[in-house]
């Protein structure tokens, strides 16, 4: 399992602005963390403990803003998650998120303006390998270089970071476009650690 960040061409946030610039023929993903224009992301989000009933009713949190750090997102967020453990408040949403186009992510998504986060399966291209089926109706994810790790504070591997961006068409002739999704998964042997309590 991984989180899933997908980012709408015209997204920008409080960690990273991640757009594409086009010079020519050069497609460049540049990060600028000091854009003007962060918009804040509201939430109404469902209570998932259906036993209290101190909690029938949708919970709005005026004010709250969903900004997790790559440390919170792997650490609190996918770890609890791939452990079976239970949220209060479901923010991020399961969702095969590669059967859908990434225009149609929004809709889908428990929160966000300008960026979505879900929980995703790890979908493999093939049955005996290890390459994970990025294939959508319309395109496919491209990942655009090498998995970057994910450390915390005190420099200890927590898990991996890939960036990915959606190509219209079919491979390898398919279109580049401004929609990019950045995914973290915990470290592989993380990762068949929890395997039991996941599936």
């Amino acid at each position: 399992m991984a989180i899933a960040r997908a980012v709408s061409p015209t997204m920008s946030m409080r960690m990273s602005l991640s757009h594409s610039h086009e010079d020519g023929n050069n497609n460049n993903t540049t990060t600028n963390s000091n854009d003007s224009n962060t918009k804040a992301t509201t939430v109404t989000a469902v209570v998932v403990d259906d036993d209290d009933d101190d909690h029938e009713h949708d919970l709005v949190m005026p004010g709250f803003r969903f900004h997790p750090t790559e440390e919170e997102l792997v650490e609190f967020y996918l770890r609890r998650k791939v452990e079976g453990k239970r949220f209060n408040v479901e923010l991020i949403t399961f969702l095969d998120l590669y059967r859908y186009d990434p225009w149609e992510l929004p809709a889908l998504a428990a929160i966000g303006e300008k960026e979505w986060y879900f929980y995703v399966p790890r979908d493999r291209k093939y049955r005996n390998g290890d390459r994970p089926n990025r294939v959508t109706t319309s395109g496919y994810w491209k990942a655009t270089g090498a998995d970057r790790m994910i450390r915390t504070e005190n420099f200890r591997s927590i898990g991996l970071k890939k960036t990915l961006v959606f190509y219209s068409g079919k491979a390898p002739k398919g279109i580049r476009t401004s929609w990019i999704m950045n995914e973290y998964r915990l470290p592989q042997h993380e990762t068949e650690r929890y395997q039991k309590v996941y599936y």
